[in-house]
């Protein structure tokens, strides 16, 4: 996935402000379910949501405004409730911007573990 930095993404210096990341994640690992026909909303209108229950990023190098990153998304691992998703942002000059990596965890309305629903893992596995 490829994301255009504009203004409002950056701090005052210009750079890339490090929250911004979590919600570029947010996209690209919405965006890499999606592409495998799983829709996060209409399983939460269903009763189950996937939440991020960790998030690690190292952060290697600035990002700037009018910079064009581009996102890599994987799975790294899944297991009965969790699912792990590995990201690689580079930039246009295809340098390692940050690594990051995402613990997705399945529950029900009431907020308890639930097992990852089986045409889930089918399609993501």
């Amino acid at each position: 996935m490829k994301i255009k930095i504009y203004y409002h993404h950056t701090d005052c210096g210009g750079v890339v402000y490090y929250a911004t990341y979590l919600k570029f994640l947010e996209e690209a690992r919405t965006e890499y379910l999606a592409e495998r026909g799983v829709s996060v909303n209409d399983y939460a209108k269903r009763g189950t949501l996937f939440v991020v229950s960790r998030q690690e990023i190292d952060y290697k190098l600035p990002a700037f405004y009018a910079d064009t990153l581009e996102i890599n998304t994987k799975i790294s691992n899944v297991s009965g409730v969790r699912m792990e998703f590995d990201y690689e942002i580079r930039n246009q000059d295809n340098k390692i911007i940050c690594q990051a990596k995402t613990t997705l965890v399945c529950i029900d309305k009431n907020f308890k573990p639930k097992a990852i629903p089986e045409e889930v893992r089918e399609r993501i596995t």
